[in-house]
């Protein structure tokens, strides 16, 4: 599977989409380059939230890889997102380029590091990582693969996965969330919100016990993606999703003129709900319009 990310992540195709070698080069050869900005974590946070679920095509008795490449220090915080991935099991592997950031790279990587980051000065150079990036994940795979584990991770259904996200009390600022939790309780959960259009994602760390939470210090008038992920000690349940927009600010209301003398004039309106301050432009009318 393939994702793309700039300021926006975006799936270009999921595992279950191609079942031979030659169908993969066909689609990478087919690739379109997406520029724009270094948004890490939220791509990372994408490929768990996104990809690596079944009904993209992971399965669930498979070793989880993510292969990162990337040529520029990530503009939101990487690491976060890559602890969470590490935490439920998927191992990461950092590939730099150019400009990337050795030490954001060696951050975001699985152990051993010297196994699982590279940094090259430039793309042609890639090529020269191929054969040992192959031998190394092929191995990886065969030995995590025959380690005995004696509880199967299973992230489907209600035993797993809270149900029924309720999203209200929605203002300019905050939002209120709440779920119906699963059938076995989780020992956490991640509770993931971001701008739809584009920003750093956020998260809140919540015990297991807890199945509400109020966000605030939200950005106006802005559609919310949110997620609530149920964590266990060897899996993840499948996570609840909703979108949500916040209100726009208040805007004063009936703006009178009064007291006009050849040199000053008095303003007077309805207040904004929960202004603080007013900013007030005054410029001369252009030519020809009304004095």
């Amino acid at each position: 599977g393939l994702s793309q990310y700039s300021s926006d992540p975006r799936t270009e195709w999921e595992l279950s989409a191609y079942s031979t070698r030659e169908q993969v080069l066909e689609a990478v050869r087919n690739l379109r380059y997406k520029g724009g900005n270094t948004f890490t974590g939220l791509a990372l946070t994408h490929v768990l939230e996104q990809n690596l679920k079944p009904d993209a095509g992971a399965r669930l008795e498979a070793e989880k890889l993510v292969i990162l490449l990337t040529d520029g220090k990530s503009q939101d915080d990487a690491n976060l997102a890559a602890q969470t991935l590490k935490n439920l099991g998927i191992e990461i592997f950092a590939i730099g380029v150019k400009n990337a950031d050795e030490a954001e790279l060696r951050q975001v990587a699985s152990e051993p590091l010297e196994l699982t980051v590279y940094n090259v000065l430039d793309f042609p150079l890639l090529s020269s990582l191929v054969g040992k990036l192959t031998r190394v994940l092929c191995t990886r795979i065969k030995e995590r693969s025959h380690k005995e584990t004696t509880d199967t991770p299973v992230n489907t259904g209600p035993q797993l996965s809270p149900t029924d996200l309720k999203i209200s009390a929605v203002t300019s600022k905050s939002m209120h969330l709440a779920w119906s939790p699963p059938l076995r309780p989780p020992k956490k959960y991640r509770v993931v919100y971001y701008p739809s259009k584009g920003g750093t994602p956020k998260e809140v760390v919540l015990e297991g016990a807890v199945s509400s939470l109020q966000l605030s210090n939200l950005t106006s008038h802005t559609e919310y993606l949110v997620s609530v992920i149920p964590v266990y000690d060897s899996a993840a349940g499948d996570g609840l999703r909703g979108v949500t927009s916040t209100l726009p600010l208040s805007s004063p209301r009936s703006l009178r003129v009064t007291e006009l003398s050849h040199n000053s004039l008095r303003l007077s309106w309805k207040a904004a709900q929960g202004a603080t301050h007013y900013l007030v432009l005054c410029s001369a009318a252009p030519d020809g319009a009304e004095d």
